[in-house]
């Protein structure tokens, strides 16, 4: 009896792994097929790129294409997001697909015909807008993943959920958006999402490649306002002043001690950057007030409580032996926690990662100090936040234009790997799931 019952097992098993492997063939087939059209998609979004909570152009045009593939559509999610629900013809959980639909505030040298031209005003002066960190080529793929499970929709033993969300680069000072509002809204629920994936490609990542890492992968994030007071005075006359641009590049530096000389480099890795410094009007007039803007990353909750105490301590300590006062405001306008690959999760669908892409293109990564608002998604339900090739095969990463640059810029040939990527992620967490 025993016997048999060992052979029923495997028999089982041996069906169910054919009808995974039957399902993987047609999503690359499928996948293949729409190549073209997802690189057309991801050409037009770079064109037209849109700044946060302002992605009407953009939601638009996901709206009409999940509806015409039969998916039920909320619009406005969050000011401008898209919310797709795809019903499977099969009982099952619920998998929600992310990707980002916002672009920056950079002006594009990259010499391509879609090039973006767009200019537009942002805090106050006219800027460049351009997708400068892969957002429009995020929107495409989810869009290519959409019409490959649509199409096998009554093969798919559960619920898809895709959420395209807007600003995830960040929101002004008092303004909402991103992740944060759209699970305030609800997009986690009706149906209740059981987990989540995403991805975001990398412009320094040879194509064909897919890195991942579990636990913390990327930084939480905290922008940090400084404000220094001093007296202002004639540039001829400083003994008359308390300077606070002498105070502000003191504090500058006093606050690169804390990664130095105050964190644990050999644990996790930390971040203190100033990257805006505003004050004076004239050569000849000490002013009397300088304003900073930074940005802190760290990878623990109790780094992050660490840095926000000691830049605190720093900027006041220092205004006051020149003399002056500092104000510190962290977070300033944003903070992101930890992006953090829940563990169980990433081990059991690596093997997933590992058939679409081939094991030897699949590779662990080191942390990275950049951050992710995809992070408050994986505090609510278990999430795998992945990174996908987009940089020329054979090129110098070290050469390649980074995120965030006017010179960005990616090759369309790994698109295809990441609607395939998505797509059996989501198939096979399905099948573990009915299993």
């Amino acid at each position: 009896m025993k016997k048999i019952y060992s052979l029923f097992i495997i028999l089982i098993s041996t069906q169910l792994y054919a009808q995974k492997s039957t399902l993987n063939v047609a999503v690359s087939k499928k996948a293949d097929a729409i190549e073209q059209k997802v690189i057309t998609w991801r050409r037009d979004f770079h064109q037209h790129p849109e700044l946060g909570n302002t992605e009407t152009r953009t939601a638009g045009i996901i709206a009409k294409h999940l509806e015409a593939l039969g998916i039920k559509v909320t619009t406005g999610v969050a000011k401008t997001g898209v919310v797709g629900i795809l019903k499977g013809g099969k009982p099952g959980p619920v998998v929600a697909l992310r990707a980002d639909m916002d672009g920056l505030p950079v002006t594009e040298r990259v010499d391509v015909p879609f090039a973006s031209k767009v200019k537009t005003q942002y805090n106050g002066q006219e800027v460049g807008v351009m997708h400068a960190c892969g957002h429009d080529s995020h929107v495409a793929i989810l869009m290519g993943v959409a019409e490959v499970l649509a199409s096998m929709q009554k093969d798919i033993a559960g619920t898809v959920k895709f959420i395209f969300q807007p600003a995830e680069e960040g929101v002004s000072a008092g303004e909402e958006g991103g992740a944060a509002l759209m699970i305030k809204e609800g997009v986690l629920e009706n149906p209740k999402v059981d987990v989540i994936f995403g991805l975001h490609i990398n412009s320094q990542t040879e194509v064909g490649d897919v890195t991942y890492r579990p636990g913390g992968t990327m930084a939480a994030v905290n922008d940090m306002k400084i404000t220094v007071t001093g007296r202002q005075a004639h540039g001829a006359y400083p003994w008359s002043s308390i300077d606070p641009i002498v105070i502000s590049a003191q504090i500058v530096n006093n606050l690169q001690t804390i990664v130095s000389r105050n964190l644990n480099v050999t644990e996790n890795p930390g971040v203190v950057t100033i990257g805006a410094i505003n004050g004076g009007v004239r050569s000849n007039i000490i002013p009397e007030k300088v304003e900073m803007l930074g940005t802190v990353r760290n990878f623990s909750k109790e780094d992050e409580a660490m840095f926000i105490e000691r830049i605190k301590t720093i900027a006041t300590k220092t205004a006051e032996a020149g003399g002056g006062k500092a104000e510190v405001k962290i977070p300033y306008s944003n903070h992101y926690p930890v992006t953090f690959n829940n563990i169980a999760l990433t081990e059991k669908m690596l093997p997933s990662m590992q058939a679409t892409a081939g094991s030897a293109h699949v590779k662990l990564k080191p942390p990275v100090t950049g951050a992710e608002d995809f992070s408050f998604f994986q505090e609510k339900v278990p999430g795998l936040f992945v990174f996908l090739g987009g940089m020329p095969k054979g090129k110098d990463p070290l050469k390649a234009p980074s995120h965030h640059t006017p010179d960005f810029y990616l090759d369309e040939s790994g698109f295809v790997l990441g609607v395939k990527l998505l797509s059996s992620l989501t198939l096979d967490y399905m099948s573990m799931k009915k299993n």
